[in-house]
């Protein structure tokens, strides 16, 4: 097989002793990073937490061989936790055997799709999700995952798939708990909340001020979550907490999880192929975000079309061995390569590790408080909150600032999967939109030049019988009637008119319909004794062209350049 689909085979033949005590290193520290983050996804996905576990070891070594990421960490993450959850929870089920079984459908479908996109090389489809619909999306995610953990800091029972009815929930139960909360679950929970927002922003700087190298404090700050973890369950242990009302992860089985198929007939999968889809492209999305941002510091490349299968892989690995769609994390795979990690195979090293852990650290964990867990879930997910993006959107670009309004509105009022797929389609929409009403601007020469800019906004050199259009968009069938309408209004207005010369110095594209529109253009102008003239065609553009009649029909008219154009018509 070829490196194209096997990247190992690329990394794996220069691998030294370097690279293998470097990626030992990264793969110890993302593990201790890896277990308690797994624990805390699973349960925001309402599954048991040692399926987070499942999740966070088969398909680290799949993607280990199929990822083009030297620094991607792949596993649960907060959002698609929260998706999976919404996914799963409205499917009507009440036995946890068939909650496990479909969401280990969901991994599989989603990786399917993934491979099969892979496959057929259509990475680019992400381009059409904007970067403003994925920030909005994130930032409204975000606020719903904090506020789903909000009851289990505060000892309560509180639930819903929106906003307003997780509000709703939470502010009946606290009427019905007050002023009987539980102190164990309190203490615990507002604890290692503080304590895990005071480390995230001061522990590394502490650190630095007192001699630690930079990197020890950085990655000694992104592991704070695991003394929360130690601290919070040493104290349920040692005061057994867990008889006084404090609400524990209890007993979690140990040991590698069974490898299998789901089962398919008792879960209505069909219902499912909509949120697959919607977790795939999100994955991808977020995945691809990161890993070509971490390569781009290494000066390092991957392969859009090649994440897709490894990413595929991935969940089709957590389908098969007892977990739940996963994803490349953000802050795991930063501490990846900030540890040190040289290549993929830390993945693999991490994935051992945590199988390590399975066995020897799962009895400690039953005395691990969940309001820890809702505690780790509330910070990661607080780096996640982009509230300035729409402020940002207001100020720069009116049609974006209605694709993340709509894309956060949504998400908090409908659910994860509503805001997702109104965001895609507000995405595409603004895009045809903005893509359907060109600029397009009448330009004149600038003096002792040969250059041409906009009339409106520069002092330049016109003559009454000539119209310089210049086209700032690549003419297709969503704008052809529109760019009809704006030349004809041009040409009304100017009696003297005789030459329209169309600068296509920014046109990348003509389509069909577009071109029987300059066909009609020059028909009609011609019928008004107006000559139309072609100008810096692009090469592609005219290689299309060439196989039209327009371009006999314009026999002359077309020119290499707008000043040879304009000379020659003086």
């Amino acid at each position: 097989m070829s490196v194209r689909y096997l990247p190992v085979l690329s990394w794996s033949r220069t691998y030294t002793r370097q690279q293998f005590a470097d990626d030992l290193l990264a793969s110890l520290i993302v593990m201790v990073m890896l277990v308690p983050q797994s624990l805390a996804y699973a349960m925001l996905a309402g599954l048991p937490p040692e399926m987070g576990l499942y999740a966070s070891m088969l398909p680290l070594i799949a993607y280990t061989f199929l990822g083009s990421s030297r620094a991607l960490s792949v596993g649960p993450v907060a959002v698609i936790s929260l998706m999976t959850a919404a996914a799963i929870s409205g499917l009507g089920l009440t036995d946890p055997a068939q909650l496990i079984s479909a969401a280990m459908v969901l991994a599989l479908m989603s990786g399917l799709m993934l491979v099969l996109m892979g496959i057929l090389r259509l990475g680019f489809l992400a381009n059409f999700l904007s970067h403003p619909v994925i920030a909005g999306f994130i930032t409204a995610s975000g606020i719903l995952i904090a506020v789903s953990q909000l009851p289990a800091i505060l000892g309560i029972s509180a639930s819903g798939r929106n906003l307003p009815e997780q509000l709703l929930s939470l502010h009946t139960a606290i009427i019905t708990a007050w002023p009987d909360f539980n102190s164990p679950t309190l203490v615990i929970g507002f604890t290692a909340l503080v304590y895990l927002f005071w480390a995230r922003s001061c522990l590394s700087p502490l650190l630095r001020r007192a001699g630690v190298p930079k990197r020890a404090a950085v990655i000694a700050g992104r592991l704070s979550p695991i003394v929360a973890v130690i601290a919070s369950a040493g104290a349920a242990w040692y005061f057994r907490l867990g008889d006084h009302g404090l609400a524990l992860v209890g007993e979690v089985p140990a040991g590698l999880p069974a490898l299998g198929v789901p089962v398919f007939t008792s879960i209505p999968w069909a219902s499912l192929t909509g949120p697959a889809l919607l977790i795939a492209v999100l994955a991808f999305v977020e995945s691809v975000s990161v890993a070509q941002g971490l390569a781009a510091k290494k000066r390092q490349r991957i392969d859009p079309d090649q994440e897709l299968i490894g990413l595929g892989a991935a969940n089709l690995a957590a389908g098969f061995s007892g977990g739940f769609p996963v994803a490349g994390g953000f802050a795991r795979s930063v501490v990846n390569f900030d540890a040190g990690a040289a290549t993929p195979a830390a993945g693999l090293f991490a994935a051992i590790l945590i199988a390590g852990a399975t066995f020897v650290l799962m009895p400690l964990l039953a005395w691990l408080p969940t309001a820890t867990l809702a505690a780790i879930i509330i910070v990661a997910v607080w780096s996640l909150l982009d509230i300035a993006i729409v402020s940002k959107a207001w100020r720069y670009s009116r049609a974006d600032f209605l694709a993340v309004t709509t894309t956060i509105g949504l998400t908090l009022l409908a659910g994860v999967e509503t805001g997702i797929a109104a965001g895609i389609l507000v995405s595409i929409l603004v895009h045809l939109y903005k893509s359907s009403r060109p600029h397009v601007a009448i330009v004149g020469e600038i003096a002792g030049s040969e250059h041409f800019r906009n009339v409106a906004r520069h002092q330049v050199i016109t003559h009454a019988h000539i119209l310089s259009l210049r086209i700032d968009e690549s003419l297709y069938f969503a704008n052809t009637r529109y760019f009809e309408d704006l030349i004809y209004k041009e040409v009304s207005e100017r009696t003297e008119l005789q030459h329209v010369i169309l600068m296509c110095s920014a046109v990348n594209e003509i389509d069909l319909s577009a071109l029987e529109s300059l066909e009609a253009i020059n028909r009609r102008l011609n019928e008004l004794g107006i000559k139309l003239h072609l100008s810096e065609i692009k090469g592609p553009v005219m290689d299309a062209l060439q196989r039209s009649d327009l371009i006999r029909d314009l026999s002359g008219q077309v020119y290499l350049s707008q000043h040879l154009a304009v000379q020659d018509l003086l």
